[in-house]
């Protein structure tokens, strides 16, 4: 539901050089776009049930983030206030060959780049994020002709339009946030890959990994959190045809060491790492068995 305002939440950036970094991190604490207007950066958010927490945790993230004392204000702006400046705040992105772009830009693409329209509304999946560039990346590698690939948490729709426009066979998209389903839906259309993505509003657990069956895929894309993805990995290994590869992100950097290892528990290769910022993915490869436990 589209709310009758936003909550805004500025950050002061004290120097050029931690914008991007800054804007990350306003990204992910939820915001769809970051707007920049010479050393202040802004984005916006859902009403938090309490917005001066909101607004205190934000600050400390931050700050964690650069290492610096920051000047951090919030305000209330009203819905078509908000909707001009996200508007603003869009624009194509280029990630390999791949072109994200909102619907009302008019990126100019070269003769070998894809163009996907994503309008994100507030799901996850811009191409503004890291994590969303790092997956794209990994998926323009991952992909072969005709896989049958599954999109865990999809957002906006963003890596299963991408694996479907790349040449994917069946894509199954599944998102459990209702909101964000019908975002989905809509990029869907807008790229015309409605018939070749299946959309499902469901939670992705083991047991509706199980019920797909061993092998049932050749690709599966999780661009979440680890908590999401590490007690489902082996889960993964199983629904993964002999070879089949699994792109992982939406994972802090501190925390590679501990996934990769988990992912090498459970039966995965590690054959490309994405680094941005903080955000870290990677490409595995299904080996044949599992590591045997100690």
């Amino acid at each position: 539901m589209i709310p009758d305002r936003w909550f805004v939440l500025s950050v002061r950036s004290p120097s050029e050089q931690l914008n991007n970094e800054l804007a990350e991190g306003l990204i992910a604490l939820g915001g769809a776009s970051v707007e920049e207007d010479l050393d202040l950066l802004t984005s916006y958010y859902l009403p938090p049930d309490d917005p001066a927490a909101f607004a205190r945790a934000a600050q400390e993230h931050l700050e964690r983030l650069v290492d610096r004392r920051l000047e951090v204000v919030w305000r209330w702006e009203a819905h078509t206030d908000w909707a001009e400046a996200w508007r603003r705040g869009l624009k194509p992105r280029r990630v390999g060959r791949i072109v994200v772009t909102p619907s009302w830009a008019e990126p100019e693409p070269g003769p070998d780049e894809l163009v996907i329209v994503v309008d994100p509304e507030m799901a996850f999946g811009t191409g503004e994020h890291a994590t969303t560039r790092g997956a794209l990346r990994l998926l323009q590698e991952a992909l072969r002709p005709g896989d049958r690939v599954l999109d865990i948490g999809t957002g906006s729709g963003i890596l299963a339009i991408a694996a479907a426009e790349l040449g994917s066979g069946p894509v199954l998209a599944v998102e459990a946030d209702g909101d964000a389903i019908e975002n989905a839906r809509d990029n869907l259309r807008r790229n015309g890959v409605d018939t070749r993505v299946t959309l499902e509003h469901a939670f992705v657990d083991r047991e509706f990994l199980e019920r797909r069956g061993p092998g049932a895929y050749d690709l599966i894309l999780g661009n979440i959190l680890s908590g999401v993805l590490r007690p489902l990995l082996p889960a993964f290994h199983d629904a993964l045809a002999a070879g089949g590869r699994l792109v992982i992100g939406g994972i802090l950097e501190e925390e590679a060491d501990d996934m990769i290892e988990a992912a090498e528990a459970a039966g995965f290769e590690l054959r490309t790492e994405d680094l941005e910022d903080e955000w870290w993915g990677a490409l595995c490869v299904r080996t044949a068995t599992a590591r045997p436990s100690a």
